[in-house]
């Protein structure tokens, strides 16, 4: 398995962040094979951070491509800030 993490910051309005991720971004990452969960958080204090779980590298990289297109053309206003990206393959696991 293969996550990326990208943590954004400085957020001007989190909850039409998330509303457009929903609405415009889930589905798209939907269509990534190999994809195993999306999760996008408010952490509060104007941060928010993505994290996305694939069976396999080509998906989380197919997904960080798909993810800067779509931020640069439909989020840009609300993330004015580049992310911070962490990816790599898991190492450790627990699911309960």
């Amino acid at each position: 398995m293969y996550v990326t993490v990208r943590r954004y910051e400085g957020v001007t309005d989190p909850r039409e962040a998330g509303r457009r991720v929903q609405e415009g971004f889930v589905p798209i990452i939907r269509a990534v094979p190999g994809l195993l969960a999306y999760y996008w958080v408010d952490a509060g204090d104007g941060v928010m951070v993505s994290t996305s779980v694939f069976e396999s590298q080509a998906g989380a990289q197919e997904s960080n491509a798909r993810a800067a297109a779509w931020v640069k053309e439909n989020l840009a206003p609300l993330l004015p800030n580049p992310p911070q990206i962490a990816a790599g393959e898991v190492v450790a696991i627990w699911a309960g």
